[in-house]
Order: C-alpha cells, then sequence, then structure tokens
C-alpha cells in the first residue's frame, strides 16, 4: 500500500460511539459550506417518513464512484467510515488526484430504519444492549433488497422510494466502482466482490490482520455462497436464492421470495459497475477462524443450528399470535419479524442440500462448529429484541395515548415479558459460553477504507 493511503488510514480518529442521522445529516452540511468549490450536497429523493437523502459529491475525477452506508439500518461502521473519508477527501487534493474518481457519498441509505436503531449508537457496546435496541426490517422494505427484478417466475417491482432514489442515482452517474458498506454482528472479516480480483486477495485479508481482527472461516452467509478464496465470495444477489430452492425441491420458488435484487446485481446490470462488500464484526470470538478439527460433523453442527433456530421461531409466533391483534398494521417490528420467521422452505432445502452434499460428512472446523452452535444463537437473540419492541412500542403508543383497553394492555404486557425474559435468558447464556471482543471503532473503518482504497486503485489498473 502506497504511503499517501497509509497516512489517511492512520489518520482515523479514535471514535467511540457512532452518529445519529441528525448529527451525520449535519456534518455533511457543514462540509458542502466549508469546501463549496470541492463539495456538492444533493438531495437524491426522501424516505418514507419523508426525510432528505443526502449525497455529497466530491472531486472531480475521470470515473465515477458510489459509496453508501447504512444499507441495513443496524450496520453503522460504513456510515462512520463515509463520515471521516469524506472530509478527508475534501480537504486532501492529493488523494483526490491519487484516486481520479468522482465520488458519490451517501451516509445513511436507510434513515428511517437507523434512527430505530440510535439507542445502541452510542453504547454501552454489550451483546445484550445491542439485541435489545436492534431493528432490521422485512426483506420487502430493506432499502437495498427491493431492486427491480425478473428472473424466471419471479417478478419484483414493488421497489420503495429510497430504492428508486439509488436506482436513479446509478443510471445518471454509471459509477466504475461502488463500496456498499455493510457489515456484521459477530464473527470475523469477509468480503464479497462482482468479480474475482485475486491479485488483491492478499493485501485485503492484510488489512484485517494489521488491525488483529480474525478472517470468518466458519459457515458462510448463505449455504449457496462461491468462494473466490477463503473469507472472499461473489457477490449474492436474489437469482442465487431463487435457484438453491430451486435445486433442493422448493416448488415455486418465487412464492417464498418476497424481496428483490439488491444493488450491486442491479448496477452490474446496467453499468458493469464493480461492487465491493467489505463485512465486519462489532465483536469477535477467536474460535471463529479456528481451523483445528471439533469433537462433531459438519452435518451435526447445521442441524443443531437448524433446530434451535426453528424452536426459537416457534417461541416468537407462539409469543406474537395473542399480541398481533393489537398491533398496527405497520409496525415496522412485527412486519420484520413475520418475514425472519417465514423461512421453513430455506430449511428443508438446507437439510436435502447436507444430505446430498458429502462435505457435511467431514469433522467440524471449530470455526464451523463454533459459527453453528454459538454465532447463530446471537442472530436469533436479534429476533429476541424485535419480538420485545414489537409489543413495547404498542405498549408505548398506549400509554401516550391515555387508552383504556386492560385486555389489549394485559394481552401486550405478557407478550412484552415473556419476550424479554428470553432475550434476557439466551444473552445471559451466550455471556457465559462466548469469550467475546468488542472491536474499537477505529480498527472496523481502518480495515473497511484500506480494502475501499486497495479496490478502487486496482480497478483503475485493469
Amino acid at each position: 500500500m502506497n504511503k499517501l493511503f497509509e497516512d489517511v488510514i492512520n489518520r482515523i480518529p479514535d471514535y467511540k460511539v457512532f452518529l445519529t442521522v441528525d448529527e451525520m445529516d449535519e456534518s455533511s452540511k457543514k462540509l458542502a459550506k466549508e469546501y463549496p468549490d470541492v463539495v456538492e450536497l444533493l438531495e437524491i429523493g426522501r424516505t418514507r417518513d419523508n426525510h432528505p437523502l443526502y449525497c455529497l459529491k466530491i472531486g472531480n475525477g475521470s470515473d465515477n464512484a458510489l459509496m453508501f452506508g447504512c444499507p441495513h439500518p443496524n450496520e453503522p461502521i460504513g456510515a462512520m467510515l463515509l463520515e471521516y473519508f469524506s472530509r478527508e477527501l475534501a480537504e486532501n487534493k492529493e488523494l483526490r488526484e491519487e484516486l481520479d474518481y468522482t465520488w458519490y457519498i451517501v451516509k445513511c441509505w436507510d434513515a428511517d430504519g437507523t434512527r430505530l436503531n440510535e439507542k445502541w449508537f452510542k453504547g454501552p457496546f454489550t451483546l445484550y444492549n445491542y439485541a435489545r435496541n436492534f431493528f432490521r426490517p422485512a426483506g420487502h422494505q430493506q432499502v437495498d433488497w427491493t431492486f427491480p427484478i425478473d428472473y424466471k417466475n419471479l417478478h419484483f417491482h414493488d421497489t420503495i422510494p429510497e430504492t428508486k432514489a439509488m436506482m436513479k442515482l446509478i443510471d445518471e452517474i454509471r459509477p466504475k466502482f461502488i463500496y456498499s458498506l455493510h457489515n456484521a454482528g459477530f464473527g470475523g472479516v469477509y468480503w464479497y466482490l462482482t468479480r474475482d480480483t485475486s491479485e488483491i486477495y492478499e493485501d485485503m485479508r492484510n488489512a484485517a490482520k494489521k488491525q488483529g481482527i480474525p478472517l470468518n472461516l466458519g459457515e458462510p452467509e448463505a449455504p449457496y455462497c462461491e468462494a473466490f478464496a477463503p473469507a472472499i465470495y461473489k457477490s449474492l444477489g436474489i437469482k442465487q436464492h431463487y435457484d438453491y430452492l430451486e435445486k433442493y425441491g422448493v416448488e415455486k420458488p418465487e412464492e417464498h421470495i418476497k424481496c428483490g435484487t439488491c444493488s450491486a446485481d442491479y448496477a452490474e446490470e446496467v453499468c458493469n459497475a464493480f461492487t465491493l462488500l467489505t463485512e465486519l464484526p462489532y465483536f469477535y470470538d477467536k474460535r471463529i477462524n479456528d481451523l483445528s478439527i471439533s469433537d462433531i460433523t459438519r452435518k451435526e453442527a447445521v442441524l443443531e443450528s437448524l433446530k434451535f433456530s426453528e424452536e426459537m421461531d416457534g417461541f416468537i409466533k407462539s409469543t406474537l399470535k395473542d399480541a398481533t391483534k393489537y398491533m398496527e398494521e405497520k409496525n415496522p417490528f412485527k412486519l420484520a419479524l413475520e418475514a425472519f420467521t417465514r423461512n421453513q422452505e430455506d430449511n428443508e432445502a438446507t437439510r436435502k442440500m447436507i444430505n446430498e452434499n458429502p462435505d457435511y460428512n467431514r469433522p467440524a472446523t471449530v470455526a464451523e462448529k463454533f459459527d453453528n452452535l454459538l454465532v447463530t444463537k446471537f442472530y436469533k437473540m436479534l429476533s429476541l429484541g424485535l419480538l420485545v419492541r414489537a409489543n413495547e412500542v404498542e405498549l408505548e403508543k398506549m400509554e401516550k395515548n391515555k387508552e383504556d383497553n386492560p385486555e389489549k394492555k394485559r394481552v401486550l404486557q405478557k407478550a412484552y415479558d415473556q419476550a424479554l425474559s428470553k432475550l434476557k435468558e439466551l444473552s445471559e447464556y451466550l455471556e457465559e459460553n462466548i469469550d467475546y471482543e468488542v472491536v474499537p471503532i477505529k480498527k472496523l473503518i481502518s480495515i473497511q477504507l484500506e480494502c475501499g482504497l486497495l479496490m478502487a486503485e486496482y480497478l483503475k489498473r485493469i
């Protein structure tokens, strides 16, 4: 890595908290006022709650690059990268000239959803506090998963306003490089790429190694992921999900897919754009990259994970059953839970796959066992947080409106108490069984930014 890029990464501040939507907006406005000859602030659209979607245009390079944060609203690491990088670009002429891009930067794409995560943005950064204040929308309400698609018998065109705004921007600027700033919750570092770029894989892995953060060498995020190299995968679109369901016996996959495709898929179709994702964890345990052999098979580990997931989904559905009739139809937490517990077809396809694929008969690595038996429990804990909040928001409305309905309050309070008790129980179990560290925000930005700079430079050379 060249000295200029090293200096840029070394200047990343030691952020202790994540910025709110309002704080990011104010910072963008301030930057545009400070550097009017270099920075332009565009409003590219409005959210469903009518919040302006701001985009910073910085520099005047020969190719366009697009970067966006909070494509999922519980993923603000990239927003903090953009908070730093946008100012660095504005102030650093040498960096702008070296990279030779015109940068389009959207710090917070899902602004409405991000507001529903802000209670954990200032800490404390614990498994419980993250889960208790977590929000992630149902697929058909996710800004990065409602791009239109017609594939086989799947036809999705119910595109939401935030997605339409990004589509319009992509259509207009036709970016060469897109940095989609997602991040994971627990695990290690891994990547998604539009195409194989093996020449820089070692440099990308070193970006994580320098910060002391392990690679994610457990199970891939989806069983149909195509690996270019360990922890480096080909980009996922909805086509792969459809083909996977179809391959493993699900009739009419289109009936089980309730969302569209993603920005990477759309942009590749529109202008052959290259998209990079660098997935990073808030928390990690060193077992996530331990390739030594465990005491169970990979098949046993995956089946145990599926069993736990289905048991928790059963608890969530039963707890929701009575309370749902007292919830508003558009309760975002309820809608998310209904979507996230509608995965029986995926589970059956996975069972069929592991029975047919001999690789699942081998002994699981420690990383695979840890991923299946503990990390998956962490992600189910997030659904319990949604369950608590689905009831909590309705109880708060009753109190605010001084609504006198004893039966409604009783049902909602009971569901709230059951969900909170289960959340605390699982949180305590994970605290006892996971030896996790909280990754400093500066380290996460450093890895994500270094990989972005490496890829931006690489794409200029090929």
